[in-house]
């Protein structure tokens, strides 16, 4: 049987934050309502000075003039000032409803979060064991702490491009082969859930990582909404995990670029503490959001506060799935998560759709729903789209599910515009060896090259391709053959892409001057 959210395999179930009245406040947000009643005269930043006049009133036509009012700068009395201001009151109710020993809003995304975790680490030492499908943002972080990377493979959906989490037992393995290597993990970084939403037992890979001396750092970008629901996963923060990612935006109802980064409970939060303070210190804005952080702290409130409408939005991705079962033209991809042994729970709220039997492209039918319905889905491969419902949403998926049979009978009615579905790829080659720190290439003077001279020189960029989106060189990677083969191939696809490639069809590599 397929994991779903009530599966019998699902070990992650939540139990709701708590019936804690606190988390009907929003002390942060009513301070900044507090602070526009006053009719204040601003005579500081920003210069739009909170009102509709002058210059801002093209600016108060487009947003209205409410956002103008709350707009204000940093260090107010009554508002962010002090050790129990509004804002450190809203922090604390955060970590709470997360389960959270600390817990930072931060305005600069889950990519900020990423960044901040790996400086923050660096503090205890160089080596880090990541997930090699880890998020862009976080290889920055690398870079910026120079760390010392080594790396577990996620398992593959390779029929449909897709890369999952990693499983205990492959998390083992991998942390010993880097003791036996010399270089012993001092923090392990993971992803949970994945973009498809399948979900790793991160309590079994924190007692693994912690079992080697690791903090364990779960990039849950995508699960802001877990733990607040009887059917919705728990939070990492209450499972062991050291640090999370939270993308609070993506799925949790604050506004775009927002995000949180919680602090666990687990042996290593009094030598992380510090260090993530003092990396959230060098990564944020003195001219921080007061909007974005003031929809943090609703979305905060709505999430503890809303478990009969997330309930809903389950509801309603379960129907969509049940309508999409049905249609022989369609399938549930999470209906085959069983066959992999990292995945122990699926996110309710993600709906990925294998639309292979259809004969097109995932990538064809995202855009036609787009130009003749003005319906988004979040993503597409070659065989799958992929769509979100905000928790405690209640989006027309009747009406999406009809233009999706629509689009598909389009596609069969004109099978010469509409492309053909998944290419074949060569196999993920492995990785070579790392020649210089990250860091380091990344720095180094570096030239172009073509790909045929390329190999056995060192990368100074990161490559990914597109499906399954698995960094395939990083900087101070060896250049391989078998790399440049898949990298080209992938390339020349017409489902296919190369994130970070110097030109479209992976002609020339840029490599550093020095190796």
């Amino acid at each position: 049987m397929a994991p779903t959210h009530s599966s019998a395999i699902d070990r992650s179930r939540a139990v709701p934050p708590t019936a804690d009245l606190r988390h009907w406040e929003t002390p942060y947000a009513d301070a900044l309502e507090r602070h526009a009643a006053r009719g204040p005269v601003a005579l500081m930043v920003p210069g739009h000075g909170g009102d509709e006049l002058g210059l801002s009133a093209r600016l108060a036509g487009f947003l209205g003039p409410r956002p103008l009012e709350l707009d204000v700068p940093m260090l107010l009395d009554d508002i962010d000032l002090g050790q129990d201001s509004p804002l450190s009151r809203s922090l604390d109710l955060a970590a709470d409803a997360w389960g959270a020993r600390r817990t930072w809003f931060l305005t600069g995304g889950a990519s900020q979060a990423n960044r901040i975790a790996a400086l923050a680490v660096r503090g205890l030492g160089e080596n880090i064991l990541s997930q090699r499908s880890a998020h862009s943002s976080f290889s920055d972080g690398v870079l910026s702490a120079g760390l010392i990377p080594s790396f577990v493979l996620p398992s593959l959906d390779t029929a449909n491009g897709v890369a999952h989490g990693v499983s205990p037992a492959s998390l083992d393995e991998a942390l010993t082969a880097a003791a036996r290597a010399g270089r012993p993990a001092d923090s392990v970084y993971l992803v949970s859930p994945s973009y498809f939403g399948s979900v790793a037992d991160v309590a079994a890979l924190a007692r693994v990582a912690h079992a080697h001396g690791a903090p364990l750092i779960v990039d849950g970008a995508w699960g802001p909404h877990f733990g607040f629901h009887p059917d919705l996963p728990e939070s990492p923060a209450r499972l062991g995990a050291d640090l999370v990612v939270s993308s609070t935006h993506k799925l949790g109802g604050s506004l775009t670029q927002s995000a949180m980064l919680h602090l666990g409970h687990g042996p290593f939060a009094d030598a992380l503490e510090p260090l993530v303070e003092r990396a959230v210190s060098i990564t944020a804005s003195t001219s921080t959001s007061a909007l974005l952080q003031a929809s943090l702290d609703i979305a905060r409130h709505s999430l503890a506060t809303g478990e009969e409408l997330i309930g809903r939005s389950i509801a309603v991705a379960d129907s969509f799935r049940e309508a999409l079962r049905a249609d022989p033209r369609f399938g549930v991809l999470s209906d085959g998560f069983a066959a992999y042994d990292d995945i122990v729970a699926v996110d309710p709220m993600r709906v990925a759709i294998d639309v292979s039997a259809t004969g097109v492209s995932g990538h064809w039918l995202r855009q036609r729903l787009i130009d003749a319905d003005g319906i988004f889905f979040e993503m597409s491969t070659a065989t799958t789209l992929v769509a979100l419902i905000g928790a405690g949403k209640t989006p027309d998926l009747d009406r999406a599910y009809r233009a999706l049979a629509a689009a598909a009978d389009s596609a069969e009615a004109d099978a010469e515009r509409s492309g053909g579905g998944a290419d074949e790829f060569p196999a993920l080659p492995d990785a070579g060896p790392l020649r210089m720190l990250p860091r380091d290439a990344f720095f180094a003077d570096t030239e172009l090259v073509p790909a045929a001279e390329a190999v056995g020189r060192v990368s100074a960029d990161t490559l990914a391709a597109y499906p399954p989106g698995i960094p395939n060189l990083i900087p101070g990677e060896e250049i391989t053959e078998q790399t440049v083969a898949f990298l080209q191939a992938v390339a020349a696809s017409p489902s296919g892409y190369v994130r970070g490639a110097v030109d479209a069809r992976v002609e020339r590599f840029r490599v550093t001057s020095s190796a």
